[in-house]
């Protein structure tokens, strides 16, 4: 045993070493195994919903023929008796509708998820959707797909940017095999779990994504999700009327939302061991199941509500049933995941602005025969409406309707409806159906921007504190001299008899005196008065943005509270040395860097924000005595609005915001400790 645990540990020591010194290329070849790993995983969860659908449905339901009809309510409860012990004591994270745990590793934890989620989730949310609940697929696998990519990222020991883009690639190969939909996946992948745009992620995901999609041919077919007739636009006359049909998505959109996390609350507030809840809410399920079978299951595909979109894409039901499913889909599924199922949320908007599409195009038929399209056309635009609404996801949804229906002649009303839906739902309210339930936690995901390593590096961390100065009486000519001899300082901040700072002295300002007799002026004749500076807690981003509009080669760095104490002297060259010095510490996060202080490796970390109450345990305590885990520190206070540099003898006061950055294994402590009031924003 001993020499096997041996043998695992070089072969593993060999396999950290070699992604160390090929980190840049690896995730290209990581792509394509985890593309693999993900469409088998999508294969094999498929596989197995159908597996646990005729076990409920078939098996069990025989068994419970003497209850009749009836029998249907048992069938999601008994599911959820099921699911419910296998979420609680396995894998929490397992619970829910997957892709916001997701978004969590991604942005508080490195992108590290833990490997048994992928054999939780794929147990779980088979029996849940098997057994009737009214949850999708894409939830699921993107969690699955996700943990796969994970697995690979941390067992080879790669960076925390390298672990989220794989986790990205194995999403993004989940829906690209669940739903024969590469492009969608890659999209998906970008909009909603990277929130991020750059040409290497991009490619990364597309490899997993092809990759993945290929083999789900190989085993699945390729046929489109929906089988229905073309439709296109009638006539121009009909794009108001698109127009309409996004605003009342957004609503329903909104409305699944706010009806799904009430939900949620309800079941939270109630006095049952967690594991037991899911059985009610399949209880629930069940009576809703038993007056419309349609609600059991994804709503397409195999199952006892195979034909439920289908039906509202072809126009074959009444008006009243279409209204009626649309909104008992929302109580459905809220039951299902507010309750502690598991299972995606990406299905049922598709079912929900399917059946509203239906609705609304069946009354605009009666209303304008002439001019518009059938029902159908609407109800497709409805499915990808009502997900944009929810997700805040317009490309997604709309590469995803094409690809699943391989019908493209709509183009135009549905960018117009998806549109319309996305923008309406972001004015009423800002969270998504995902991002929700992160806040819930006290988790701020803000939009995800393009941060340049100058962005996480201050002023004070590069700026030079050794430089020569002048005072307003020095002799120009002498000065002259005295830099030909040492042929270093090219600028001089200038100080008074006071030691404060007056002006700047550049070689541009004594070569405009050149012609002039230079023994007869000082530097307060040509120095440049009210010199432009900059503040120690200002980013470099900012300094080199102000360098390069102002002309400048050098910014004289002064007190915030006292703008005439000169503090530094910045320049190009400081700039340059300290974004070296910081490429090497932020190379491999959790490596140790030289010759990098400590505090400009803030890659991998994560910034959190704690307000601090009458009642806080940093209420009125000196930074000094606070003690921190190890792998945090306090960076700066906000004090009525103005920054406080945090020394150790600043006494925190109620009405604080403290700021730490701290690396993955310090926030659960922090967040133990302080979390009453906290915000937390990944560092890049």
């Amino acid at each position: 045993m001993a020499a096997w645990d041996r043998l695992r540990a070089t072969t593993l020591g060999r396999l950290q070493s070699f992604t160390l010194q090929h980190e840049a290329l690896l995730p290209y070849a990581l792509a394509l195994l985890v593309g693999l790993a993900a469409g088998g995983g999508a294969i094999i969860f498929r596989h197995l919903i159908s597996a646990f659908d005729w076990v409920f449905f078939d098996r069990l339901a025989d068994a419970l023929s003497l209850l009749g009809d009836q029998r249907v309510i048992l069938i999601p409860a008994l599911g959820g008796l099921l699911v419910g012990p296998i979420v609680y004591f396995l894998a929490r994270e397992a619970k829910g509708h997957g892709v916001p745990e997701v978004m969590l590793a991604v942005e508080t934890q490195g992108g590290r998820i833990r490997p048994r989620v992928a054999v939780v989730k794929s147990l779980a949310s088979a029996l849940c959707i098997g057994s009737g609940g009214s949850v999708g697929r894409e939830g699921p696998i993107v969690q699955i797909g996700s943990a796969v990519g994970s697995t690979f990222g941390q067992v080879l020991g790669l960076s925390a940017e390298n672990i989220r883009l794989l986790v990205a690639s194995g999403a993004a190969g989940g829906i690209s095999a669940t739903f024969n939909a590469p492009i969608a996946g890659v999209f998906f992948a970008m909009e909603v779990i990277l929130r991020h745009f750059n040409l290497r992620n991009f490619s990364v995901v597309v490899l997993s994504s092809v990759v993945a999609d290929a083999l789900a041919h190989t085993f699945l077919g390729d046929d489109p999700a929906f089988a229905i007739p073309p439709h296109a636009l009638e006539s121009n006359l009909e794009l108001p009327l698109y127009v309409l049909l996004g605003l009342f998505a957004a609503l329903a959109g909104l409305a699944f939302i706010t009806v799904l996390y009430r939900t949620e609350d309800i079941f939270d507030a109630l006095r049952l061991p967690e594991m037991v809840k899911p059985a009610i809410g399949g209880l629930g399920m069940g009576l809703l199941g038993l007056w419309f079978a349609d609600l059991f299951g994804v709503g397409y595909g195999s199952g006892p509500s195979a034909d439920a979109i289908t039906s509202a894409l072809t126009g074959t039901r009444p008006l009243e049933v279409f209204i009626a499913l649309a909104g008992l889909k929302i109580l459905a599924t809220s039951l299902t995941i507010g309750s502690g199922g598991s299972g995606g949320v990406f299905a049922p908007s598709l079912f929900i602005g399917a059946m509203l599409g239906a609705a609304y195009g069946d009354v605009v038929n009666n209303l304008f025969p002439d001019v518009t399209a059938p029902s159908g056309a609407y109800a497709l635009v409805g499915m990808a409406a009502v997900f944009a609404a929810a997700a805040r996801a317009p490309i997604t949804s709309i590469l995803i309707l094409f690809e699943m229906t391989r019908d493209y002649s709509i183009i135009l009303p549905l960018m117009m409806a998806v549109a319309v839906s996305t923008v309406v739902a972001q004015l009423i309210r800002r969270d998504t159906i995902y991002s929700l339930k992160l806040r819930r936690r006290g988790v701020e995901i803000e939009e995800r921007r393009e941060v340049s390593l100058l962005g996480t590096m201050t002023v004070g961390q590069a700026m030079a504190r050794n430089f020569d100065v002048v005072s307003l009486d020095t002799n120009v000519k002498e000065l002259m001299e005295g830099v030909a001899a040492s042929g270093q300082s090219r600028a001089f901040p200038v100080l008074d008899h006071d030691r404060k700072l007056v002006g700047i002295l550049t070689l541009t300002d004594i070569e405009r005196v050149l012609d002039k007799d230079l023994s007869s002026l000082t530097v307060e004749d040509i120095a440049t008065k009210n010199p432009v500076t900059i503040f120690p807690d200002q980013t470099l981003e900012d300094a080199m943005r102000r360098l390069s509009s102002q002309g400048l080669r050098q910014l004289p760095v002064v007190s915030r509270h006292a703008p005439s104490v000169l503090l530094g002297l910045l320049r190009h060259s400081d700039v340059i040395n300290a974004s070296g010095r910081a490429l090497a510490a932020s190379a491999r996060p959790g490596q140790p860097a030289q010759p990098a202080p400590a505090q400009v490796e803030l890659y991998g970390t994560e910034e959190m924000q704690f307000d601090v109450s009458s009642g806080s345990p940093l209420a009125g305590k000196r930074i000094r005595d606070i003690e921190l885990p190890a792998d945090s520190i306090i960076v700066s206070i906000v004090r009525d609005d103005s920054p406080v540099i945090p020394r150790g003898d600043v006494s925190l006061e109620p009405g604080d915001r403290v700021v730490l950055i701290a690396l993955p294994s310090a926030v659960a402590e922090l967040w133990e400790r302080f979390g009453q009031r906290g915000r937390r924003r990944r560092k890049r």
